[in-house]
């Protein structure tokens, strides 16, 4: 995954730098300008107050990190938060403490130091470093997370898609390479179109199916090879109707997204089941997919269950979810005998 660029190390470090340079300078930039006849009077007197605002801002740099690296993680995450309010009392004194040496060493000869208003100086301060140290750290542990956890998601989406490949291949591989056994004994002339069909949907499924999106072409080669060589193998025991309408633009779709409906529908579609039908309809349109997939099922059959492909139904919806949202609705309904699937999706 590219990193982002606020994980860059380098423009993180050149951008604190850059607001830090900006904080020390804001003063000494916005200092009134005075006439000749006042300048040597103040000359020195602003050159100390300048040099004793750099100092000081020196102890808030290091509250700030200290607080954003130590504090939080430390103390305010495992809610010891007695402990927490301890050490900022220790602090706010040293702040003090620290304004008061450094108004010592460098005004101390032009006026005296005052503690009530030096309070009021540095509790502003102080309460506005609280909360920006603060909600650096939660908000950069915030973007940390969000990113885990799409890292996570991915992550899953790609093991779902490996696992789902392996679920698509071992039945039905097994059923297909034994029946082009039976049309090599009867050297049947169907041998060759059977062999170069299973050949391209496992190049589909071992490489193209890799690929983060593909175009919705393919996805449907995929799916009429998987459904020519279900067909074959079912011959007149099954009746399967297949409608494709060609695109009306170059989609692109995630990989094996829709296979998944199909290997359901010959897997509880066929067998013990009397008239067994199955309905395949795929449109694409004004940015719509609109896919569906309708088969007949015995209610008493045992095997009935809410099971896609080995993956489950659960797992095929949170695939959808993590990849579309609320941009794609899907409905399963059973009535009269039929199981229905219906999946509408906007294209990205």
């Amino acid at each position: 995954m590219k990193m982002p660029w606020y994980s860059n190390k380098t423009i993180v470090l050149a951008f604190h730098v850059a607001i830090w340079a900006l904080f020390f300078t804001l003063p000494y930039l916005l200092r009134p300008s005075y006439e000749n006849g006042h300048q040597a009077q103040h000359s020195q007197n602003d050159t100390n107050s300048l040099i004793k605002y750099f100092c000081f801002n020196l102890f808030w740099v290091c509250y700030f990190y200290f607080n954003s690296y130590w504090l939080i993680p430390k103390l305010v995450y495992p809610k010891k938060y007695w402990n927490y309010g301890l050490i900022q009392l220790i602090i706010f004194v040293a702040a003090i403490v620290c304004d008061w040496v450094l108004f010592n060493i460098f005004l101390g000869k032009f006026r005296s130091y005052e503690f009530r208003p030096a309070i009021l100086f540095v509790l502003f301060p102080y309460l506005f470093f609280v909360a920006t140290s603060t909600s650096f750290r939660m908000i950069r542990d915030k973007i940390l997370y969000d990113r885990l956890i799409k890292e996570r998601e991915n992550e899953n989406l790609k093991t779902e898609l490996s696992f789902l490949r392996s679920q698509v291949s071992p039945h039905f591989m097994f059923n297909v390479l034994n029946n082009m056994v039976a049309l090599a004994r009867k050297k049947s002339e169907l041998l060759e179109p059977s062999l170069i069909k299973l050949s391209s949907l496992m190049r589909y499924m071992l490489y193209e199916a890799d690929e983060e999106k593909v175009p919705l072409e393919k996805e449907t080669e995929y799916l009429q090879s998987y459904i020519d060589l279900q067909q074959q193998r079912f011959g007149k025991n099954v009746e399967l109707v297949f409608t494709c309408e060609n695109p009306d633009k170059n989609y692109v779709i995630e990989p094996m997204l829709l296979i998944p409906f199909v290997e359901n529908a010959f897997k509880h579609g066929t067998g013990m089941i009397e008239q067994a039908k199955i309905q395949i309809e795929l449109k694409a349109k004004n940015n719509l997919l609109q896919f569906s997939v309708r088969n007949r099922y015995n209610p008493d059959s045992i095997e009935i269950r809410d099971k896609i492909s080995g993956i489950g139904l659960t797992n095929v919806k949170r695939r959808l979810n993590l990849l579309y949202g609320d941009q794609h609705s899907l409905l399963v309904t059973r009535e009269e005998g039929w199981f229905m699937i219906s999946l509408q999706l906007n294209f990205h």
